[in-house]
């Protein structure tokens, strides 16, 4: 998007890769679906990039997501709307973006070099000099885009090259590390795998501090695995595990599984008592299918030890709202995150104070950019980083091809 820009508005533009192809990261992006943006009001848009998203104001007044939208519709691409404001191309397909994203570079005439790695930039007392390759070529330059990404899916070719080139300036690099990334456990029911592959769906997950007060609660899908919990409530609350567990300096936080957000455990109670009135024959097991998930509540009546066959009419209130409790404050203890390389996003990087928000402009040297996830913003998964990302990029390529071309 940046070299896109940067050709749109005049300029010369050479793109380096140090990968045999471009567009990896974006043709396995949205499950290989590509979620080329998220279709919010741009406060609603913010709000979701939690990671330094009022940054955002400045590159969005440039070009924001309606203008992501128009961009790939002007290019023949029809987008679709999903839940919560997620698009995709119609067909489906990643790929199709990345095509036409490279067949539009390739009409601006700009000149790309794969297999060409960047082994650092060189400025002079106040600005952007010239570009050196690994092979030991030099490549003299008035102005340089950093789009390297940040550590996350490192086989796509973004592994924090981008980080010695800014510190090099003299910019500073905020602390590393995994978000939209799974969530770690060591609860007996996670290492013996009771419940690994378990879905919930539209439960409510929360991250509480050690002294039971709520951190943040996000609501959504959520899967067990065999290390711990993933899916997207799980993906969302992870940068608070992370940063609680540094902040309070403690090996666990306890977070909380709300399998029936919207209503209240009271009336849960009261649902099952008088379906237990008006079925006082039947075994509880029976009474409570479909209730939850089957294996959930074998799981549940497994750890409160109770005789599932036992008639409804004799069950105590007491065992209701236990089960009730459960179901509503299901706890599990998490230790950690999987590493930074195995999330989708990296949170930190080169610090947006340091970055003229109108342009993506370095305040350190003349000629010297920055845009997406080397960056210190993120932002949840659902469209938001690929539209910081894109905003970020078109932003930069338009300041740098400006500086240059109107020189």
């Amino acid at each position: 998007m940046a070299s896109i820009a940067a050709a749109g508005h005049g300029a010369n533009v050479l793109l380096l890769d140090k990968g045999n192809k471009l567009g990896r990261k974006l043709a396995i992006s949205g499950g290989g679906r590509c979620n080329v943006t998220n279709r919010m009001e741009l406060q609603d848009l913010i709000a979701h990039i939690p990671g330094n998203g009022r940054f955002m104001h400045s590159p969005f007044s440039v070009f924001n997501n309606e203008d992501i939208i128009a961009f790939f519709e002007g290019l023949g691409i029809q987008l679709k709307e999903e839940d919560r404001g997620r698009m995709f191309p119609i067909n489906d397909k990643a790929t199709t973006v990345v095509e036409t994203l490279l067949q539009r570079v390739k009409e601006l005439g700009v000149d790309i070099r794969t297999n060409t790695s960047v082994k650092t930039i060189t400025y002079s007392d106040d600005s952007v000099k010239e570009v050196v390759l690994h092979n030991h070529e030099t490549i003299a330059t008035p102005a340089v885009i950093v789009a390297t990404g940040g550590k996350s899916v490192p086989h796509t070719g973004s592994t924090g090259d981008g980080y010695p080139w800014a510190e090099k300036a003299g910019h500073t690099i905020t602390e590393l590390y995994p978000t939209e990334v799974p969530i770690t456990s060591n609860e007996s029911f996670i290492k013996q795998k009771t419940l690994q592959g378990l879905s919930l769906r539209d439960i409510e997950l929360t991250v509480f501090n050690p002294k039971g007060k709520k951190i943040k609660t996000h609501d959504g899908d959520m899967i067990f695995t065999h290390f711990g919990i993933s899916g997207p409530a799980a993906l969302r609350c992870s940068q608070y595990v992370v940063k609680a567990l540094k902040k309070f300096e403690t090996k666990t936080i306890t977070m909380e599984i709300d399998l029936f957000p919207s209503i209240s455990e009271e009336a849960l109670f009261q649902q099952l008592l008088s379906k237990a009135k008006n079925e006082p024959k039947k075994s509880m097991k029976n009474l409570l299918k479909g209730f939850a998930t089957e294996r959930f509540l074998l799981f549940l009546y497994d750890k409160l030890s109770l005789d599932t066959q036992t008639p409804a009419s004799t069950v105590s209130h007491d065992t209701w709202r236990d089960l009730v409790s459960h179901c509503k404050h299901f706890k599990i203890e998490v230790n950690g995150t999987l590493s930074i390389e195995k999330a989708f996003v990296t949170g930190g990087g080169i610090s947006i104070k340091e970055i003229e928000p109108k342009t993506m402009h370095s305040k350190k040297k003349k000629g010297l950019y920055f845009c997406g996830e080397v960056l210190d913003i993120h932002g949840y998964t659902g469209g938001y980083n690929i539209t910081v990302a894109f905003s970020t990029g078109y932003t930069a390529g338009k300041s740098a091809a400006e500086q240059v071309v109107h020189k």
